[in-house]
């Protein structure tokens, strides 16, 4: 992209936005953005506990019994995982530019987290292979096997950013989670992701300080919108701010 992106925050805290209620938002901005009645947006919201299956989600990965919130099967990418309070979601609605390169642009949502966490003094990478963005445990270097932490224990990679993408008619849809403060008992339901060998982190565990939703927004937002090469980028009034409300309500 090389125009305007705004982001919508569309919910945080008491706020907190139902998984349906936002997916089918998503659903309207998308189709608008498509026509062309809306500029490449990105809603940043928190969600109600919930938890969704991408299309590559298998039986053994699901939650067994019950899981204290709905499971909720998507048309994304990916495998099951968590949303809920203290983790800031972000979903780009955004035209992708011709011919369309969905890694390039998965790889720009991880290097606007990697970024992000980086100002908070956590060193975020990728680990190959794996989506999303991580915290690397100590390996043995020569082998690649994970090496002895403190008191002797094994460091496993720790996930602290979640990515799973649609692109549809070349504007894409879903995106990205960045835990921040949240509950990790949440993850311990499922197999995060389908990854069974690595663990779940938030920001404010690894930067060693609280890190709240709401303190990593404006970064989350200055270093998406260079990711992603936007020549500009503002904030909106929640959906409502993209268009005329009797647009949006259409």
């Amino acid at each position: 992209m090389s125009g305007e992106l705004v982001f919508a925050r569309a919910g945080f805290g008491a706020q907190a936005i139902g998984y349906l209620d936002g997916w089918d938002l998503q659903r309207r901005l998308h189709e608008q953005r498509c026509r062309g009645e809306i500029p490449d947006t990105c809603l940043l919201l928190e969600h109600q506990p919930v938890y969704t299956a991408g299309k590559r989600t298998t039986a053994a990965d699901r939650p067994v019994g019950d899981p204290g919130a709905p499971v909720i099967d998507v048309d994304r990418g990916g495998n099951i995982t968590w949303h809920g309070p203290g983790q800031l979601v972000g979903y780009p609605i955004v035209a992708l530019a011709e011919p369309v390169d969905v890694i390039a642009y998965v790889r720009s949502l991880e290097d606007a987290l990697i970024r992000t966490c980086a100002e908070f003094g956590v060193a975020a990478t990728r680990v190959d292979g794996r989506r999303g963005v991580w915290v690397t445990g100590e390996r043995d270097g020569m082998h690649g096997r994970y090496g002895p932490a403190a008191g002797g224990q094994a460091s496993p990679d720790r996930k602290l950013g979640q990515i799973g993408v649609r692109v549809s008619r070349g504007v894409t849809m879903h995106g990205f989670a960045l835990n921040c403060d949240c509950d990790l008992a949440w993850f311990d339901r499922i197999v995060p992701c389908g990854i069974s060998d690595a663990a779940v982190s938030t920001l404010s565990a690894e930067a060693g300080r609280s890190v709240p939703v709401l303190a990593a927004l404006e970064a989350v937002e200055r270093h998406l919108a260079e990711a992603l090469g936007a020549s500009s980028w503002r904030q909106a009034d929640g959906a409502a701010g993209l268009v005329p409300p009797a647009a949006v309500l259409s």
